[in-house]
């Protein structure tokens, strides 16, 4: 049994019938998993979990979840079989239906789990309620990879996200994205030339891809940074990731220009201007 069954099996043991839906998203839907790809999981739910329903899940996540990112055995589907060391970081967000259709925004999150949140969880926090702006852009990729796990078709139980609200999203996510530039570059860069080509053509690419477009788009001295980006997501896990001392130079200037291509393109307030960085 792959990660992928046993968090579809995890869901039916802990909440049986009033789950609608197991659906894969992220890299997985948008190109194939990446050697520090996490397993991208949305659980759509008729009500809100129980305060039991949020203990077991969270505790069977930690089963689950890798801490480190492929470095197992895949099995057929690329997935790493097993939890523990070995296994694929999961990341997995519950919406109770009737928050997200008719689609609204902000969207509530019910729970999430993620890798970066462990020793919170392991030190008694338990994940609850509250406005997730970005699952508009998770919805959107969910839709639009159209990979059930159980459950019906997406389409079926998911409305498709309005660009505005796509836009919205992008922008309410950038002050936490870059107060983690300095501890993960490599991501920070790719997930913003993403939102930067997400605003100018409205599609969710894969990063990689993603990063070609943008590529394509910036001045010559501003394209090594993006490029050597690519390169790690392309080939490396985050312990193998390194950056030269001219590389890490350039990241500021290559992060302030993409900034402005995004505030060009996005809302006009709630979002840093280009001169904005980690604080």
């Amino acid at each position: 049994m792959n990660q992928l069954r046993e968090i579809v099996a995890l869901a039916d043991g802990v909440l049986g019938r009033d789950v609608v839906g197991v659906y894969l998203h992220g890299s997985a839907v948008l190109g194939g998993l990446r050697p520090a790809s996490d397993l991208d999981v949305l659980l759509v739910v008729r009500r809100s979990l129980a305060e039991r329903e949020r203990s077991a899940l969270l505790g069977g996540l930690l089963g689950i979840s890798g801490s480190g990112a492929g470095d197992g055995t895949p099995d057929g589907d690329g997935t790493p079989a097993g939890g523990g060391d070995g296994a694929r970081p999961v990341e997995l967000a519950v919406v109770v239906r009737s928050e997200v259709r008719p689609w609204r925004y902000p969207p509530v999150c019910d729970f999430l789990y993620g890798e970066w949140l462990r020793a919170d969880y392991e030190a008694g926090s338990v994940p609850r309620p509250e406005p997730m702006p970005d699952l508009a852009l998770l919805i959107s990729t969910v839709l639009a990879g159209d990979r059930p796990l159980a459950g019906p078709p997406p389409a079926r139980v998911l409305d498709p996200v309005p660009h505005a609200d796509l836009v919205r999203a992008s922008a309410a996510g950038l002050p936490g994205l870059l107060d983690d530039l300095e501890d993960d570059t490599r991501n920070v860069l790719l997930t913003l030339a993403r939102i930067w080509s997400t605003l100018a053509t409205g599609r969710i690419d894969s990063k990689d891809t993603a990063a070609d477009w943008a590529l394509a788009r910036l001045p010559p001295e501003h394209r090594p940074v993006l490029a050597h980006a690519r390169r790690l997501y392309l080939d490396c896990r985050h312990s193998e990731e390194s950056w030269s001392g001219e590389l890490r130079s350039r990241v500021r200037p290559h992060v302030e220009r993409v900034l402005a291509e995004i505030d060009r393109l996005g809302p006009e307030t709630d979002r840093p201007g280009p001169g904005s960085g980690p604080r």
